[in-house]
């Protein structure tokens, strides 16, 4: 039960009221019951009511949703979670642009990626599905691609469910790939536009394959993306880190527990981790269920799997 004690009044825009208060007060409900604070919209702005340190995290995260709003970005129940997490361990987001504004970084975690993509010439982002490492990745190369600082977005992933063998699927290498890469399009087309990414890929700066094809190559005056490397062997992942050119930078993204090769001891992602790891110019980002910014059962799930896996160590 909250209890009634000292108020302030935050003033703020109609829209970002509303995007505070949420459908029928769903997003005021989240925050009174994660602070222990009154929230009510009289109008021109929100009213908070409690002790002084249970507003600080309620204000904190009503104006970390209110910037959401000035950026035009969709403020979800999600996003609302997040703001609460930030506020409660004091984070301060980071943003990539894209096309429709800016991509804000969602937990501390992803902030730190940001942070590292910028810093470093290759980075390690790992953890689990919905962390955001190849969004933000994405997004960074993006960036990179419409500002000239590099000339071509590269992405490659392993095909292990076809064994790296694409030969037997119809059509050209475009048409045997797409079914593989269809998480990086999605991902593209949201930050870049669906006619700008086409236009893009037609002249070759954007381009997607398998691992297999980045053999013999050398990659310069890129930003390149190697998605899913947990399913990676030890010489893939030697050969595909090799292939970084003059004024190219790499992010290699996976998930350590989610490993469908085979041999997992043979995984490249974690043995390179393990030898790179304080290199100058490597930058490792690790994610945890905590950081998971789908459905908020996508995290419960991650954190149930991971304590299976722990038992069965025991």
């Amino acid at each position: 039960m909250v209890r009634r004690g000292p108020s302030e009044f935050l003033p703020l825009g109609d829209e970002a009221v509303r995007a505070v208060a949420g459908p029928a007060g769903r997003h005021a409900a989240l925050i009174e019951d994660a602070f222990k604070v009154l929230v009510e919209t009289p109008g021109g702005g929100v009213a908070l009511n409690g002790d002084a340190e249970a507003r600080r995290g309620a204000r904190q995260t009503i104006e970390t949703l209110a910037g959401r709003v000035a950026s035009r970005l969709e403020v979800t129940p999600a996003d609302v979670r997040v703001a609460i997490d930030q506020a409660r361990i004091g984070s301060t987001p980071a943003s990539s642009p894209t096309r429709r504004g800016l991509v804000a970084a969602k937990t501390a975690a992803q902030a730190r990626y940001l942070e590292a993509l910028e810093a470093h010439d290759l980075v390690f982002g790992l953890g689990p599905a919905g962390t955001g490492k190849t969004f933000l990745a994405v997004a960074h190369g993006a960036n990179l691609l419409r500002s000239g600082a590099v000339e071509r977005l590269v992405v490659t992933r392993p095909a292990v469910e076809a064994g790296e063998r694409l030969g037997f699927l119809p059509g050209d290498l475009t048409e045997k790939v797409d079914p593989y890469m269809a998480p990086v399009w999605e991902a593209m087309a949201t930050i870049l536009g669906a006619e700008a990414l086409r236009k893009r890929r037609e002249r070759g700066e954007i381009e997607v394959a398998p691992i297999a094809f980045m053999r013999g190559r050398t990659l310069s005056n890129a930003f390149v993306i190697v998605d899913e490397a947990q399913n990676t062997t030890r010489l893939q992942m030697k050969m595909v880190l090799t292939r970084l050119g003059e004024g190219s930078r790499m992010a290699v993204t996976g998930d350590p527990s989610q490993i469908d090769l085979i041999n997992t001891s043979d995984s490249g992602l974690g043995h390179a981790v393990a030898i790179l790891e304080g290199v100058e110019g490597v930058g490792i980002s690790r994610f945890s269920s905590a950081d998971v910014v789908r459905h908020p059962l996508v995290g419960r799930i991650v954190e149930a799997y991971d304590a299976d896996a722990a038992r069965r160590q025991r």
